[in-house]
C-alpha cells in the first residue's frame, strides 16, 4: 500500500486518493493473477479500499472481505462534511479533522515513533478500559494527549511486532498514511459515478464489538443492517465480543476461522 513500508511514497496529497488506491489494487491483481480475478481482504483503510475495488473493478475482484470498517455504499456526502458537522463544529476532537493540516500530525507522531505506536495501538484495542480514548478532548487537543502506555503491552502485539512496526515507520514516516485522510472530498467526487451500483460479489465483514469505528457515529453492532442494502451477497457480518479495532491481531483464531469458512463457500 503506497505510503507504507517499502512501497512507493509519492509526495502529493492527491496521490493518495481512493481512485489511485483502487488502481494499485487492480494493478497488483493483474500482476499476481493475470488470468483470473482475485479474492481481496482489507483491514482499516484497507477495508474501504477493497470494498471500493470490488464496487468499481468487478472485472478483477471475485470476492471481498472487509475487517473493522463496514461498507456504507456510495457516499451521499463527503465524510469530511460529516465529521466537521458531528465533531468539529461542536468543538469536539476528531482524529481525522486533526489529520487534515499537512505536517501537524506527522510532527507529533514522528517525535517518538515507538511511543506513538504503543499509545495508539492500545487506546483503540479491546484490552483498553472504557475511557481510554478520552471523550472530553476538544479541537485544541492533539492526538496522543490523554492516552495510556500500558506496561506490559497486551500479548497480541509482541515486542518483536512493535520493533518491526517501529522500524518501518521510523524509516518511512507518517506523511503517506496520513495523506489518505486528506482525500475525502476527492473520494466523494470520484465515487459519484457509481451511484446506484451495489457490490455484487460474495462478501464478508468481521468487526470488533469495542471498535470505535462502529460506535463513533452512533452505529452499534448492527453491521449487517446497514450493509445489506449495498451488498447483494453478504455471507456474514460478525462482530466479535470484546474485540477492539485490531481485529486480526486481537482475535486471529476467530478471524481465520471465519475467513477460511467463507473462502470455502466461494
Amino acid at each position: 500500500m503506497r505510503g507504507y513500508g517499502g512501497s512507493d511514497k509519492p509526495p502529493a496529497v492527491g496521490d493518495y486518493a481512493m481512485e489511485h488506491m483502487v488502481a494499485d489494487v487492480a494493478g497488483a491483481i493483474r500482476a499476481l493473477s493475470p488470468d483470473a480475478p482475485a479474492v481481496i481482504v482489507g483491514h482499516d483503510w484497507g477495508a474501504p479500499i477493497v470494498w471500493n475495488s470490488a464496487l468499481t473493478r468487478p472485472d478483477v475482484v471475485r470476492a471481498v472481505a472487509g475487517l473493522s470498517v463496514p461498507y456504507g455504499g456510495v457516499p451521499a456526502r463527503s465524510f469530511r462534511d460529516v465529521f466537521e458537522e458531528v465533531f468539529t463544529a461542536k468543538g469536539r476532537f476528531f482524529y481525522q479533522h486533526y489529520f487534515q493540516q499537512p505536517g501537524v500530525a506527522e510532527a507529533e507522531l514522528e517525535a517518538d515513533v515507538r511511543r506513538s505506536l504503543r499509545l495508539f495501538y492500545y487506546a483503540i484495542s479491546g484490552d483498553a478500559p472504557d475511557g481510554s480514548w478520552p471523550a472530553d478532548k476538544t479541537t485544541a487537543d492533539n492526538l496522543l494527549s490523554g492516552l495510556t502506555d500500558p506496561r506490559p503491552f497486551p500479548a497480541w502485539l509482541t515486542d518483536a511486532d512493535l520493533d518491526y512496526f517501529f522500524g518501518e515507520f521510523e524509516r518511512s514516516g507518517f506523511r503517506g498514511p496520513l495523506n489518505r485522510y486528506r482525500n475525502h472530498d476527492a473520494d466523494f467526487a470520484w465515487l459519484q459515478q457509481f451511484k446506484g451500483r451495489k457490490i455484487e460479489q460474495p462478501a464478508l465483514f468481521i468487526g470488533g464489538e469495542r471498535d470505535l469505528v462502529l460506535t463513533m457515529l452512533g452505529r452499534r453492532g448492527g453491521a449487517l443492517d446497514f450493509m445489506k442494502g449495498d451488498i447483494a451477497d453478504l455471507r456474514g457480518a460478525d462482530v466479535l465480543p470484546g474485540c477492539g479495532h485490531w481485529t486480526q491481531q486481537e482475535r486471529p483464531a476467530e478471524v481465520n476461522q471465519r475467513l477460511v469458512a467463507w473462502l470455502k463457500s466461494l
